[in-house]
């Protein structure tokens, strides 16, 4: 984590206002966290409803069927995003997420050590490889995009582009507000020593 404690702390449910329930009510009603407390990253964004909204609709492509990539790919990717970034949040999340998709334990460990590490399927190694490209120098190069496109569609390579793109913007709210994990949650250690050095 970037932050031990957030910039602006998510929004109490005492002090929501009828339209910030409203937005939220099917997220709290049904869905994945039906039943439970709403998630930090949503309570802070409850802040500013109109950028909720904006950020919701896009979140909601990205993470659905829409998206062509495969969701486990999807995942790969997002969580190479969240390594990359140093976003600790992103990355909790990220990985219950990923596990769900059909990621295993390994796959999500080796996820940071990047493409070249052993074990990763020639499909993996290019999302992998195309990521870093992606948050390093805003571009995939040639030869990577060559690579993917032995595996994936047009259509999934730019998927693949607006994925990396989503989730850089989301680590980068999540780490300079300094939104904190949710109840429950304990922090990968490799993520954990990163706090602002020049603060």
């Amino acid at each position: 984590m970037r932050l031990h404690a957030p910039r602006i702390p998510p929004l109490p449910e005492t002090e929501w206002t009828e339209e910030q329930r409203a937005l939220v009510q099917p997220m709290t009603e049904r869905g994945p966290i039906s039943g439970r407390p709403l998630l930090n990253i949503f309570r802070t964004f409850l802040r500013m409803p109109d950028a909720f909204k904006a950020f919701l609709a896009y979140g909601n492509y990205i993470l659905s069927k829409k998206n062509s990539l495969p969701a486990r790919e999807r995942e790969i990717a997002i969580l190479r995003v969240g390594c990359l970034c140093r976003s600790g949040y992103e990355w909790t999340q990220h990985a219950a997420i990923g596990k769900a998709c059909g990621l295993s334990d390994a796959e999500i460990a080796r996820i940071k050590a990047g493409a070249d590490a052993p074990g990763w399927s020639a499909a993996d190694a290019a999302l992998l490889r195309a990521s870093d490209e992606l948050v390093g120098d805003k571009f995939i190069s040639t030869l990577t995009w060559e690579a993917l496109g032995a595996h994936f569609s047009d259509a999934q390579r730019i998927d693949l582009i607006l994925t990396v793109g989503q989730y850089t913007q989301v680590s980068m709210f999540l780490n300079t507000i300094g939104v904190q994990l949710d109840p429950g949650q304990s922090l990968d250690p490799d993520l954990a020593a990163f706090e602002d050095q020049r603060s």
